[in-house]
């Protein structure tokens, strides 16, 4: 969500991570810190992904009912309501998920237009989550402005968000491709991974947090975010039938980096700025999200760690309180903990990704995109 270092997330061993020597450490997979041609690399597969996407979005948004579509046309950011940087409405065009359906694609030398089916595919069931996510987190804020539920209502909201995993479906299902079949039951069984990790994700916030282990953490976050990841990592591949092999190579990898992203995510909604995600800081204490950082202090087995376990029974935490949950979580070096296992998650990554014998073009991509996503600002 947020970030209050200026560069970088700093992942012990990732790219411009400064070590305890005052030197930068190594890449998360050994390699150099990152590059200007790296981070340039990166962009240009945003920028291709999202021109890809982008007009089959826009064809699936304008078959939805009018006063639907309107709604969908706000939360995408195309109604010209601007939210600063680079609009239209910035962030909503990150887009890694079509980054990653288009590398699937290229993994597997399959043609273009299957990236911009499975890119627009995954990215409509993201926009659902978002969208439902933020009714369920009462957040009334996304990329800056008012979320969607906070202008037009809860009911107009969540049935956006249903139309819009209908539209995924219905895109790739009905896609002119070999493997159109496959893909559309990989859709599915990814959607419901991500259903049952947001239902875990929700029962955690009703327990202590010296009763959620980081194991189970982690479980929860394959599912609500690996599994898009992931799903994405291996659709244009699965479009383009290609050998199984690759596809679980390229499945399990990005479901590892939706780990990282997840556990991410966290680090920044507790120490980020939150003028660059438009998402409000801290908001995660006081509803009780389990998230890593917490768990990790809460079961360090130490007197500071005993302390935050307390504060953070299955009771929101008093907003009052958060500057001393703060504290805790500095003390117990709860940051650096979670980010060494989004560290390890990219390692492994990695490693399945030099295994696959990929073209040395497309594996210089994957490093570059891997790169720029350890180094998550927002």
């Amino acid at each position: 969500m947020t970030e209050t270092l200026p560069h970088t997330i700093g992942l012990p061993g990732a790219p411009g991570h400064v070590s305890d020597a005052g030197r930068p450490g190594p890449g998360t997979d050994g390699r150099a810190p990152q590059s200007g041609s790296e981070q340039g690399e990166f962009l240009a597969l945003l920028r291709s992904g999202t021109a890809l996407v982008e007009p089959v979005l826009r064809e699936a948004v304008d078959r939805l009912h009018p006063s639907v579509a309107t709604v969908c046309r706000y939360h995408l950011g195309w109604d010209g309501g601007d939210a600063g940087e680079g609009s239209s409405v910035a962030r909503a065009g990150k887009r890694v998920r079509a980054a990653l359906a288009l590398l699937s694609a290229r993994s597997a030398g399959a043609p273009e237009r299957f990236a911009a089916v499975a890119g627009a595919s995954v990215e409509l069931v993201h926009q659902l989550s978002l969208l439902h996510d933020d009714i369920m987190d009462g957040d009334t804020e996304r990329r800056g402005r008012p979320a969607a539920w906070a202008r037009f209502g809860t009911g107009p909201a969540v049935l956006a968000g249903d139309a819009l995993v209908v539209q995924a479906v219905a895109t790739i299902f009905h896609a002119e491709a070999p493997g159109a079949r496959a893909a559309t039951e990989e859709l599915i069984a990814a959607v419901e991974q991500m259903v049952a990790g947001q239902a875990e994700d929700l029962a955690l916030e009703h327990r202590s947090a010296h009763e959620v282990s980081a194991r189970r953490y982690t479980h929860m976050a394959r599912g609500k975010t690996g599994a898009l990841f992931g799903c994405a990592a291996a659709l244009g591949a699965v479009l383009a039938q290609a050998p199984p092999p690759l596809v679980r190579t390229l499945r399990g990898a990005g479901s590892d980096l939706g780990v990282a992203f997840q556990i991410l995510d966290d680090v920044l909604g507790l120490w980020g700025d939150g003028a660059l995600t438009g998402k409000p800081v801290g908001a995660d204490l006081v509803r009780g999200k389990k998230t890593l950082p917490l768990l990790l202090a809460a079961g360090s087995d130490t007197a500071d760690g005993r302390r935050l376990a307390a504060l953070l029974g299955p009771a929101p935490l008093p907003p009052d309180r958060v500057p001393e949950v703060m504290g805790l979580l500095e003390t117990t070096h709860s940051r650096e903990r979670a980010e060494a296992i989004a560290a390890r998650q990219v390692k492994s990554a990695v490693a399945a990704l030099d295994e696959a014998g990929l073209p040395e073009d497309v594996r210089r991509q994957w490093q570059a995109l891997i790169a720029c996503l350890s180094r998550r600002e927002r």
